[in-house]
């Protein structure tokens, strides 16, 4: 192996870092004395200094910055009385940014700033900056939502030549391209969407046929009908290559004339999509199927919680979700369509039931809901409400995804398909450890693991205290799902073939996808060898940008939580929660609460005793009193510290 890697470094606010090496799966431990002053992103050259013994990673040291990733930094102005420093928001940055007073924009104590880098740090002497911009006090409404914005250089405004190009988009469908389309209009078909949603793309019918199958259609927003090769709305699409939901704001992916206009899947307007038609037996399997280009008109836009409680309404469930007036319009309006959203839940129980036999993984993590007030400030944290209309949508949607997957497969198109592969033996040997202690194990066979081994783990926690750490504690054994244009299947959902067809309006690869299907439908299937090389080539881009975009939006999302959810708290010192242990560190506890807030206890706040931590089995034991901590046990604990800047929440044991 060779000695001295190129890669890039990611800092850790304890001053010791990581190389992550192209290729290579484990990453290379840098100490703090062997940083070499590279900060957070920064490409290096790492010379390897001990190869990986007890250590699960090899130690290296830096020995040159080969290019610095940032130039801006957002962080707070700290003034005195000649002089100032600016305090990166992002804690893995370990400098602290010298800033002259002819430097300082007239910048006041406590302002969010950008500010560009001059000098980088050298020795013992810290980094040199200047401010570029003043985002406003760090309790300003919105300001925390900006600095994350400005922090990772979002894209958070169109281009003038994009915003023109959206708003010459005709906002009503060309009658010249209907004949040459299936029409669907007379169809009932809905949309089902969480209550806010604005950017619909998906629309769903099912129908009983005489053999006793199901005839299953999804229908998408055709956005490649809109969105053109070669147009400025395509080249900025590639760009952002995903929307990012920030609570209050979304930065998207199309301009709203086309996300939430034409290509949006409006009540009894309509619209072009691309349809799947499927049969569907009463096992689950998909007898036949059709992909073809359709016009739509939606009959009822509806919401999960609606069809959840017409459902309940047909199975005489006593779950109430509206009040009785409320109840009553939505039954009067919907009463044709009963029969119809039957259908959808015996249909999706049957799906459900087929992907549970073959190994589907049902990772029951709860999702925040976060209610902010008109200023943007957090003023409830809770779970968000799911129910079995949500299952519907999102069985239609899988099946829809996999037919279209596998049909391109065999068809060797150029194509981006949705993988996720086969997690390591050895980190499922770990993890078997930590589930040893709660009386679970993933069986392994033969060197090798399928879905249904973790399926059946998941079925015997379903309902215990410790389901949301078993959970965790998978979802990080797991491999990150990406996108590429070879097909390698996709494990947590046991499928040999998998794509992302189904959210055009929001996620490049999809409408890629779009793309190549209107190509094939277009030349009945004879694409030429030429084009067919051209979207080779782009198919190995787009999807290698679009799973970059993803890993930033994800990284976006999670900060815009944590730090709404810091400053949730912050006003909640001293109040006392019941919560449970979800993991096990050797500086101390996280726990979690019910309303998924998660806060660490350091060991000094465990009570007056030297704690020792069991690193393999994840477990802490009094040393005087021989209290143990285990991942899934229930505490009480104590609000003690909560910061938003920081998105720190620190808890103590009652």
């Amino acid at each position: 192996m060779k000695k001295e890697l190129t890669g890039i470094f990611r800092g850790n606010e304890k001053g010791f870092g990581f190389v992550k090496i192209e290729n290579q799966e484990n990453e290379i431990y840098i100490s703090r004395g062997n940083t070499n002053q590279a900060i957070d992103g920064d490409e290096v050259l790492v010379k390897i200094i001990q190869e990986s013994g007890i250590r699960e990673h090899q130690e290296g040291k830096i020995i040159k910055v080969l290019k610095h990733e940032k130039d801006k930094i957002v962080g707070v102005f700290q003034k005195s009385k000649n002089f100032g420093f600016v305090v990166p928001d992002n804690k893995n940055i370990n400098t602290d940014i010298y800033i002259s007073k002819k430097n300082s924009k007239k910048a006041k104590n406590k302002q969010k700033v950008v500010v560009q880098i001059t000098k980088y740090p050298q020795g013992n002497k810290s980094a040199e900056g200047k401010i570029i911009e003043i985002l406003g006090n760090i309790n300003e409404a919105g300001v925390d939502m900006l600095s994350l914005v400005k922090e990772y250089d979002l894209p958070y405004e169109f281009p003038q030549p994009v915003i023109e190009e959206a708003k010459q988009t005709k906002q009503e469908i060309a009658k010249k391209d209907i004949p040459n389309r299936l029409d669907l209009r007379k169809k009932e078909i809905f949309t089902i969407d969480g209550e806010d949603a604005k950017d619909l793309d998906d629309a769903v019918a099912v129908q009983k046929l005489k053999n006793g199958n199901y005839l299953l259609n999804v229908s998408i927003a055709d956005v490649s009908y809109y969105v053109t090769e070669g147009s400025k709305l395509n080249k900025e699409a590639i760009l952002r290559g995903t929307s990012i939901y920030m609570l209050d704001r979304v930065i998207p992916m199309l301009p709203k004339e086309l996300s939430n206009g034409i290509c949006s899947l409006n009540q009894k307007e309509d619209r072009f999509a691309i349809t799947v038609l499927m049969e569907i037996d009463n096992t689950g399997k998909v007898v036949s199927s059709d992909i073809q280009k359709s016009i739509i008109n939606v009959t009822r836009r509806m919401s999960y919680k609606e069809v959840q409680a017409i459902l309940n309404e047909i199975n005489k469930n006593k779950e109430e979700l509206y009040t009785k007036k409320e109840k009553q319009k939505l039954f009067e309006e919907c009463k044709p369509y009963f029969s119809h959203f039957k259908n959808m839940e015996e249909l999706a129980n049957i799906l459900k039931q087929r992907r549970n036999v073959s190994g589907s993984l049902n990772l029951d993590i709860p999702e925040s809901k976060i209610i902010l007030d008109e200023n943007g400030i957090a003023v409830d944290v809770k779970k968000y409400d799911m129910y079995f209309s949500n299952e519907i949508i999102e069985q239609f949607m899988l099946t829809a995804n996999e037919v279209v997957a596998e049909k391109f497969y065999w068809l060797e198109a150029p194509f981006i398909y949705r993988v996720h592969e086969v997690p390591d033996i050895d980190k499922i040997k770990e993890l078997n450890q930590f589930l040893w202690n709660l009386g679970y194990k993933i069986k392994i066979t033969q060197e090798t693991v399928h879905p249904k081994a973790f399926a059946e783990v998941l079925e015997n926690v379903k309902g215990k205290p410790e389901e949301r750490v078993v959970s965790n504690l998978i979802l990080r054994t797991l491999k990150i799902a990406r996108y590429e244009e070879e097909n390698k299947g996709h494990f947590g959902i046991a499928s040999k073939y998998y794509c992302h067809f189904t959210s055009p309006i929001r996620r490049y690869p999809d409408l890629f996808i779009h793309r190549i299907i209107s190509k094939y439908l277009q030349t009945n299937y004879n694409v030429s060898k030429e084009e067919i090389e051209k979207y080779k080539g782009q198919a190995i881009n787009y999807a290698k940008s679009s799973s970059e975009c993803e890993k930033i939006a994800q990284k976006v999302e999670r900060d815009a939580e944590d730090i709404k959810k810091a400053e949730f708290m912050q006003n909640k010192i001293g109040k006392e929660y019941d919560g449970i242990v979800s993991s096990i560190t050797s500086f101390g506890i996280f726990v979690e609460l019910e309303n998924t807030i998660e806060g660490l206890i350091r060991f000094e706040d465990l009570g007056n005793e030297y704690f020792i931590y069991d690193e393999q089995r994840k477990m802490l034991t009094g040393e005087k009193s021989k209290k143990t901590y285990k991942i899934g046990d229930k505490i009480k604990i104590k609000v003690k510290y909560a910061d938003k800047l920081s998105r720190r929440i620190d808890f103590e044991k009652v």
